[in-house]
């Protein structure tokens, strides 16, 4: 397990424990693992980002800090926040991690998220010019959102 893992676990329970909330120091957090300040700047743009379903609110200085919040409104309103995440177009890897936070918040069960998946896979897009293929998939999966609302 690397030390990406590991922060991301920790800052995990954090929220855990704090009913989806928490407050974090990135100076402690990045001398607490022994990592430099920016690792920890990685891990919460990569693992608790929008797409992944948190906000992240940051205040730099001296009493700087990192407040975390797992997002769990209405789902009307994820569904609307997953389609503005979208913009214009969407890789493979985005299209996916939307879908697994609209499945693990509740919003989608597990058959809408394997043809979700399914409509917006590679493997949809073989007879497409590869040049389209991040446009259209945000274009349908848009579309299937919308529409399931």
């Amino acid at each position: 397990m690397g030390v990406s893992d590991i922060i991301a676990g920790f800052i995990g329970d954090l929220l855990s424990e704090s009913d989806g909330s928490a407050e974090v120091s990135r100076a402690e957090l990045a001398n607490r693992f022994n990592c430099v300040p920016s690792q920890i700047n990685y891990v919460i743009s990569t693992r608790f980002s929008p797409e992944h379903g948190y906000i992240v609110e940051s205040r730099r200085g001296g009493n700087g800090y990192i407040r975390i919040t797992r997002v769990t409104p209405d789902p009307e309103r994820i569904v609307m926040h997953t389609v503005n995440a979208l913009g214009c177009s969407a890789d493979a890897k985005t299209a996916d991690a939307l879908i697994g936070n609209l499945l693990q918040s509740g919003v989608i069960n597990d058959t809408a998220a394997r043809l979700l998946l399914s409509a917006v896979s590679p493997a949809a897009f073989r007879c497409i010019p590869r040049e389209c293929h991040n446009e259209l998939r945000a274009s349908i999966l848009k579309q299937m959102l919308i529409n399931a609302i």
